[in-house]
């Protein structure tokens, strides 16, 4: 599967989790929410969801007359097939959001994760945001030490374009290292709240952000 196949099978699946759709209301979500990450034609969605019908992960249903100019003409009218995701579906899907490999984190995938970041757990939410900060990190590398190698030799415009270039990477390592305190500030609440649970569960006593246990005489008066 081409890399760029493989980034509308995770989007339809991730949007079909939500709730059933029709090809071309589909179709409008995938433009209209994620179209600031690409653009996805007719041409390539509906072999994409062939695709998916074939492998188990969507079933067709039938419905009423559609709104969707290129669905199949059924009993004279124009059938409304209706996409859901299957078991197995949801099951791809989670297995897709838990993958924090290099593909998460490139260029042309990392918006699409981002957009589904709702549905994917803290921690792999965390995996992927450094992840991408790391390979921004050392592009940002390479670009001050192109600079300082050719930065003489250089148009002023050129130069310009290569300083433009270099501060939108660095907006971005910023707005990366603000998510990533974010997320992990939650993360840490979450795991001290379950460390709680768990201590109050077993008949311990719940320990304190400090680490250390309430000193049983301070309720001796």
């Amino acid at each position: 599967m081409s890399r760029r196949a493989g980034i509308l099978e995770f989007a339809v699946l991730g949007l079909l989790r939500e709730s059933p759709m029709h090809g071309y209301e589909l179709r409008k979500r995938l433009n209209t929410s994620l179209g600031v990450f690409r653009a996805f034609s007719y041409g390539s969605l509906y072999p994409c969801l062939k695709t998916l019908v074939q492998q188990g992960w969507l079933i067709e249903e039938s419905g009423n007359a559609s709104e969707d100019p290129l669905a199949a003409p059924l009993a004279g009218r124009r059938a409304k097939i209706v996409y859901r995701l299957t078991a197995d579906g949801k099951e791809h899907l989670e297995e897709l959001l838990a993958q924090t490999g290099p593909d998460a984190w490139e260029d042309e995938h990392f918006g699409i994760r981002f957009a589904f970041f709702g549905q994917t757990s803290r921690d792999v939410r965390v995996r992927v945001l450094e992840g991408r900060r790391s390979r921004l990190e050392e592009r940002l590398a390479k670009m001050r030490a192109s600079l300082t190698r050719t930065g003489e030799r250089l148009d002023d415009y050129t130069l310009e374009l290569q300083r433009h270039g270099m501060e939108s990477v660095e907006r971005e390592v910023r707005w990366l290292n603000e998510l990533i305190e974010s997320e992990r500030s939650g993360l840490d609440r979450r795991r001290e709240a379950t460390a709680e649970r768990t201590s109050e569960e077993t008949g311990g006593q719940p320990r304190h952000r400090g680490g250390t246990r309430p000193d049983p005489s301070d309720d001796i008066t």
